[in-house]
């Protein structure tokens, strides 16, 4: 390892010793519910991976928390509840949300029942539409299609130990903002904030989302791998929720193995790789760890910050 590298690098074999426990806190059942509809990761990742993070992230929580104690001693301020917030960023179909799913049911069984919640930057984006009034449809997930104010402004009121805080939900079925639903995060211990785009900055804005982020996550893959998952992930979709009449995508259900490979491969090169490339991928090393996969998901590789 270069010894002027602002990573320790690990192995899996190496990171796995770390954990704190040989039992998992969570079912193989709720392993199940949690991983991604095409995550094909096994519950050995929970015990290999898992349970060391869980364990590492509680000591950096730990750690913040008695920072900001005596920070408000030494202000002599009204010691407030402030969240500790996680960000996850990684391409379309690399298994963001089940990093972020896994975590929340990990982290929420410490000793201590920390209540953690999870919002993904999905409810951020401008409904269907704005886009398409704007031109945006094709570029749905670029930064550009986020109200990123609204984005900003619900992270910096959660951080700051608001109660009550409203965030809009989004469909992907519908692919679109539901209207008049919404998730109510109220001051939470632990805030996980998953999404392509939580990393990324830029010259115009002044602050960003992941200035508010005590620790954060970049899951990273092979961009060949990556590219054969999202088009495993639409097969699969194509064979069950397309066929859904209310899906966006319901025109997709009808097309042959072959039309359905082509269509997905298309996809991916003219939107998500672009995206990758200029957005997405730049931002990896802003992450204080980044979780590389194998061509089978499991995690191989973890490169955690100094």
């Amino acid at each position: 390892m270069d010894p002027y590298s602002l990573y320790f690098e690990m192995n899996r074999a190496e990171w796995s010793e770390l954990r704190y426990s040989e039992t998992p806190p969570i079912s193989r059942e709720e392993f199940d519910r949690r991983k991604g509809f095409h995550d094909r990761i096994s519950f050995q990742e929970v015990e290999d991976i898992y349970l060391p993070l869980t364990r590492f992230i509680h000591l950096q929580a730990a750690a913040a928390r008695q920072l900001h104690e005596a920070s408000a001693t030494f202000l002599q301020h009204r010691r407030q509840k402030v969240p500790f917030v996680i960000g996850i960023a990684g391409s379309v179909a690399v298994g963001k949300s089940t990093t972020a799913r896994l975590l929340q049911a990990l982290l929420s069984r410490e000793p201590w029942r920390p209540q953690v919640d999870l919002i993904t930057t999905d409810g951020f984006l401008f409904p269907n539409r704005v886009l398409e009034q704007r031109g945006l449809m094709k570029r749905k997930g670029f930064p550009e299609s986020y109200d990123t104010k609204k984005l900003l402004q619900c992270i910096r009121d959660i951080k700051a130990g608001k109660p009550d805080i409203v965030v809009p939900v989004y469909s992907h079925l519908s692919y679109d903002i539901v209207e008049g639903e919404a998730q109510l995060v109220q001051s939470p211990d632990i805030l996980i904030v998953e999404g392509i785009n939580v990393l990324q900055v830029t010259k115009d804005a002044k602050v960003f989302v992941s200035d508010f982020f005590d620790f954060s996550i970049y899951v990273d893959a092979d961009e060949r791998d990556i590219e054969r998952w999202y088009v495993e992930r639409f097969l699969m979709l194509r064979d069950t929720a397309f066929r859904d009449p209310q899906s966006y995508f319901h025109r997709y259900a009808s097309l042959s193995g072959e039309e359905a490979v082509q269509t997905a491969t298309g996809i991916w090169k003219e939107i998500n790789a672009l995206n990758l490339h200029e957005n997405i991928r730049p931002t990896k090393g802003r992450a204080k760890l980044i979780l590389r996969k194998g061509p089978d998901h499991a995690i191989e590789r973890l490169f955690v910050r100094k």
